[in-house]
């Protein structure tokens, strides 16, 4: 993209092209200029990685239960308000995608399959076999492909805010290729581009995503809180190999796997929150002196693992390991951040014009610990009510923006560890803390 064509002004600029940024900018007025960024290429978000599906309130005699099981596993540090929003909007979001032709799993009758995970009480998550966030946020990218005021950029990041006086005027740029900084003036900015995966050595996200958001808020002063809630999955494919670590699906455990230890015995319930689950292993791998534990997936059925997993069956394959046969090597790694960009119902943050969404944010839903294939759906709701309060702020109302001085990103690797160091300094605090709020 050429300079002259990033360097001008947008109604709204968004920072992430995962299921967050695309529902945001697809739910825009259809007259508003739209940017959305992706740090890497079009397909390199977290969201594409989402493996067991999003949950749904199928039935209003569910709310109660489904309320309580999100409240359990965050251990009733929700926001209240927060659970209550996501869980009804639920069936409105679900509606959406299967209008913009999301498959999810059906019957021979053609009703919705669910299936359950880790926390839950009962099943009430959607899926698309073993790869439910990629066909979700394909098809959120065909989408916004096909709309003429939606800019998709790829290999373009948000590297700072442009703030005064406690107001957002659009964002300094810069392309990855190149380390070309550009700015961008716009009318409202969303904070979409994931979470803190890359700060970890072992992690199920991709490594460029290193929490560059949360970062800028706290560079400017935006409330962040719950920055040292990191949530660790259970069960990834253990490697010696270094780089990001394959997720085994919680739907695996939800469906019958068993978690072994050496002596081919259970150990614990696997249906247990991610935090319980996480802890039972660990303890474990410490009383073996082991570096993993082994799930068993024998007891799902040769014709679920076919159909409902492919692509775990057909990676632990290409590892060496029939899951028809034998057990796989499972270890816990960092999979989610709970905390982040402080948001209101409305996807809001403390600084006028300035929303986030998706998992850079904090909305309160999760708590300490996200109940699973809750985050999905979360990113979802609060990107369509962010949408709904830029529209309804309109735009066109600013008459001056201020300038930014470029040459303060000039260094980006010593940018890159001011963020790095900003983010766990925060965690750090808080954890000081005792997990206090900040305010």
């Amino acid at each position: 993209m050429e300079r002259e064509n990033l360097s001008e002004r947008y109604d709204v600029l968004i920072a992430g092209m995962g299921v967050a940024g695309l529902f945001c900018a697809l739910h825009l007025p259809e007259s508003a200029r739209v940017l959305v960024l992706s740090k890497d290429g079009e397909e390199k978000s977290d969201s594409f990685l989402a493996q067991g599906g999003i949950c749904v309130l199928k039935a209003p005699e569910d709310f109660d239960a489904y309320f309580e099981d999100t409240m359990r596993a965050g251990h009733y540090e929700n926001d209240a308000a927060a659970v209550e929003q996501m869980i009804r909007r639920s069936p409105s979001v679900i509606a959406q995608l299967v209008d913009c032709g999301v498959a999810f799993a059906r019957d021979g009758a053609g009703h919705f399959r669910y299936t359950r995970e880790g926390g839950h009480s009962v099943p009430r998550i959607l899926f698309h076999d073993d790869v439910t966030g990629k066909e979700i946020a394909s098809r959120l990218l065909a989408a916004a492909k096909t709309r003429e005021n939606i800019r998709l950029v790829e290999y373009c990041e948000l590297v700072d805010v442009i703030a005064r006086d406690g107001e957002c005027f659009g964002g300094v740029l810069r392309k990855t290729d190149t380390g070309e900084l550009f700015t961008v003036y716009a009318d409202h900015t969303l904070l979409a581009a994931g979470g803190v995966g890359g700060l970890f050595e072992n992690s199920t996200n991709y490594r460029h995503l290193t929490g560059d958001a949360v970062a800028i808020a706290l560079r400017n002063g935006v409330r962040t809180e719950h920055i040292d809630y990191v949530q660790i999955h259970p069960t990834t494919f253990y490697s010696e190999k270094h780089g990001r670590r394959f997720l085994i699906s919680e739907s695996v455990r939800g469906e019958g796997a068993v978690l072994l230890g050496a002596d081919g015995k259970r150990f614990c319930n696997e249906l247990l929150p991610r935090d319980v689950v996480t802890a039972a292993i660990r303890e474990q791998m410490a009383r073996e002196g082991a570096s993993f534990v082994r799930l068993d997936m024998r007891p799902v059925g040769e014709k679920t693992l076919r159909e409902h997993f492919p692509t775990i069956f057909a990676h632990c394959r290409d590892e060496g390991y029939d899951v028809l046969t034998t057990p796989i090597p499972v270890v816990p790694a960092q999979h989610y951040f709970m905390g982040g960009v402080k948001v209101d119902l409305w996807g809001r943050t403390n600084m006028k014009r300035l929303y986030a969404a998706g998992e850079t944010a904090c909305n309160g839903v999760h708590g300490k610990n996200r109940l699973a294939s809750n985050s999905l759906l979360e990113s979802l709701v609060w990107a369509e009510r962010a949408a709904q309060a830029m529209a309804e702020d309109g735009a066109g109302k600013i008459q001056k923006f201020p300038q930014a001085d470029l040459s303060a990103y000039q260094d980006y690797d010593t940018l890159k560890k001011t963020y790095a160091a900003l983010i766990r300094a925060a965690a750090e605090a808080e954890r000081a803390a005792g997990g206090r709020r900040q305010a």
